[in-house]
């Protein structure tokens, strides 16, 4: 018992400095008393308390090799990385006697970690959990490792046999151009459009609203609807507060980057269509050639990033900011932003991520009524004027477990029995009740959400329809996504404070992200698949092109349109 004890403080040691860790290790084999006392932590499950025994039991032989090794992990802060964090590390290290810090720290830390790892050849972390959105960078860098061949080779004695890849929802976003999967989905959240549901349905409101434009007060279908009801509610009292009617964040920081790239400039129509992404031209303003070699980013190589479309969506973006958001919103990030609309006094948010559902299904909160039910709900976001069918219509994260292959074997081999155990069958059903990041079919199907859906404000029925598989992360076509990630913020961050107009910004974007091609394509680090930048020809060459970059429309504000949210519903189900 001293020496368990000593163990126990020589982890806590370790863990000091660490932003948020989790360190647990056993010395013996879990006995049936540990593993049933774990069972009945993860329940509801989608198995039988004695499948959940025969997947626990696997897991505990497979790591008797790694049996008092330590391995350290990382992902960003999130509700669902902290259950992992602080509960299935604990249970996992008790059942295996593997020790596991996972550390939990800001995404844009995540990515520099491994972008050094990347650089530097030195192992840092032994697993992450880094957005698909790096899918393009890892299928051409070739630093991570295939997952498909790994679990087919020197990975094989570790891989779950009822890992079920094909329950798993995001593995089209994981998977390469080579068709190998590079990345074990972890968790997932859509970009949605967020509003309150209970003023929408208002007879007074819906009234007033009517008789000032005309058409009924809805589910904006486009952003013509949604300036509308923004302009609307902007300024209204309703229960002693006053009403915005439209949040966003307009800090320079690197979220401000994720604004964008996260699909807001496919929203507006920027891009081709193609779905999960737009081809040749993406929601980046990214062309690719045949062989999937980026060319252009300009408009006179071929690309969007400076296009009408663009600056299109990044002007409204400004605009809606000043007008009919709250005017502390210009100097949030992302993390600050997010919680507001639980505050009561916002009406809609066009740009809304689900990961925030926990916070807004608290009880006593002002958007939840007494009886636990959501005032809000949730729906597709609405697009812009430049849209057309077929065009990537939304955002969806995807954090997923990522090897590099500067991880010595045992190191992975050991990593990669807890991310399998992370998302395994016998934990995932309550991982995600406690995070609403759905990432198995099996668990989004299951009867507890069937159940719950109604205090979820239409996550459950998103999930369950064929709408979700619209909304997907950053594509192939970006061949390093943390460079170039770090040219959005800073180049959109000059439009948001207003020190260039939207054109001059984008038009600097599109110039540093050709600069970041060019040197890419000199270094030859890619290999085949890396850019291959179109000679100059002009803006109006490929204007009169096909497709993206697309001219300017002489009306940006087509006719608005709405939809009955219950109307919609129905039409998933």
């Amino acid at each position: 018992m001293k020496q368990k004890f000593q163990a126990v403080r020589a982890v806590v040691a370790l863990c000091a400095g660490i932003s948020v860790c989790a360190a647990i290790s056993m010395g013996a084999n879990a006995d049936a008393t540990t593993t049933n006392k774990w069972i009945e932590e993860f329940q509801p499950s989608s198995l039988t308390s004695a499948e959940q025994t025969k997947e626990i039991n696997w897991f505990i032989k497979a790591a008797q090799p790694f049996k008092g090794m330590e391995i350290k992990v990382v992902s960003e802060t999130i509700g669902t990385h902290e259950y992992e964090s602080k509960v299935l590390a604990k249970a996992f290290a008790e059942l295996t006697g593997i020790t596991v810090i996972h550390d939990l720290i800001g995404e844009g830390d995540v990515v520099e970690k491994l972008q050094t790892q990347m650089q530097s050849g030195q192992n840092i972390y032994d697993a992450y959990i880094n957005d698909s959105d790096l899918i393009g960078t890892h299928w051409r860098y070739q630093q991570a490792r295939n997952l498909t061949d790994w679990m087919a080779g020197t990975g094989k004695d570790v891989t779950n046999p009822d890992l079920d890849l094909e329950d798993f929802i995001g593995t089209d976003f994981t998977t390469g151009p080579d068709g190998k999967l590079y990345q074990l989905p972890d968790q997932q959240f859509a970009n949605l459009y967020w509003f309150r549901y209970d003023w929408f349905t208002d007879p007074t409101i819906m009234a007033d609203f009517k008789n000032k434009y005309g058409y009924e007060l809805g589910v904006p279908v486009n952003w013509s609807a949604y300036e509308d009801i923004a302009e609307f509610f902007t300024g209204k009292e309703i229960n002693g507060k006053k009403v915005y009617g439209h949040m966003d964040y307009g800090k320079k920081d690197p979220s401000l980057g994720w604004r964008f790239t996260d699909a807001w400039m496919s929203m507006a129509g920027m891009g081709d269509k193609g779905e999960p992404n737009g081809l040749p031209v993406d929601e980046w303003g990214i062309r690719v050639n045949e062989n999937s070699q980026p060319t252009a980013s300009c408009m006179a190589r071929g690309g969007a990033t400076n296009s009408p479309a663009a600056v299109y969506a990044v002007q409204k973006y400004v605009d809606w900011l000043e007008k009919y958001a709250p005017p502390a919103a210009a100097g949030m990030v992302f993390s600050e932003a997010g919680p507001v609309p639980a505050q009561g006094n916002i009406a809609q948010q066009i740009f809304w991520y689900t990961t925030f559902t926990p916070d807004m299904v608290k009880e006593g909160i002002p958007v939840v009524n007494s009886d636990g039910s959501p005032k809000w709900r949730m729906a597709p976001s609405p697009h812009g004027a430049y849209w057309e069918n077929g065009t990537k219509i939304g955002y969806q994260d995807a954090g997923a477990w990522t090897l590099m292959k500067s991880t010595p074997d045992d190191r992975a081999k050991a990593a990669w029995l807890y991310a399998q155990f992370v998302v395994s069958k016998t934990v995932d059903v309550k991982k995600s009740h406690i995070g609403l990041t759905f990432i198995r079919d099996s668990s989004i199907n299951h009867p507890s959400f069937t159940e719950r859906a109604p205090k979820l404000g239409g996550l459950v029925e998103f999930y369950r329809s064929p709408a979700r598989v619209r909304w997907s992360p950053t594509g192939t076509n970006i061949p390093d996504y943390p460079k170039l990630a770090q040219l959005w913020w800073q180049n959109i961050g000059d439009a948001s404070s207003g020190s260039k107009s939207a054109q001059e910004a984008l038009d600097s974007l599109c110039k540093a992200q050709e600069k970041l091609l060019r040197r890419l394509e000199r270094s030859k680090v890619q290999k085949e698949f890396g850019p291959k930048l179109n000679k100059v020809k002009s803006a109006d060459y490929w204007l009169g092109q096909p497709g993206a970059p697309k001219p300017k429309m002489a009306d940006e504000k087509p006719a608005p349109v709405t939809v009955s949210y219950d109307e919609l519903i129905k039409s998933w189900q």
